[in-house]
């Protein structure tokens, strides 16, 4: 017997902003059903069988690193292009690794939480 991933859930202060800044980042939906308040929200997955994200309000604040985090490839865009769209919807840059043509950048939502930015597949010379 197997599990499969449904959620993926992210604690948060605030998940209606949260929520509609990463359903900017990943050009996902999030769900109708939300407003601002709740303590829950979501962005839902692009397919069915991949996993969502899930922001969940808790009381306490984040104290140190996350002990997991998502790491973006662009799609469309370069890694630096990207790094450049996700500063303009409110993420911020906490350490450049990008290195000669490959490493990543990472960088924080708004709520403190990391995440990376690696190079595109164009940019390693690898099919999408």
């Amino acid at each position: 017997m197997t599990s499969s991933i449904r959620w993926i859930s992210i604690d948060c202060a605030d998940p209606y902003p949260l929520s509609r800044f990463y359903g900017a980042v990943t050009g996902w939906a999030t769900d109708d059903e939300d407003r601002p308040g709740h303590d829950e929200c979501a962005v839902l997955p692009p397919a069915p069988g991949h996993p969502g994200l899930l922001f969940t309000r808790v009381p306490e604040p984040k104290t140190g690193k996350n002990r997991l985090h998502l790491d973006l490839q662009p799609r469309e865009s370069t890694r630096d292009e990207e790094v450049d769209r996700l500063v303009a919807l409110g993420a911020t840059v906490i350490a450049d690794r990008r290195g000669e043509g490959q490493g990543w950048v990472v960088l924080s939502d708004p709520e403190g939480n990391e995440f990376c930015v690696n190079t595109s597949s164009a940019e390693r010379g690898t099919p999408g």
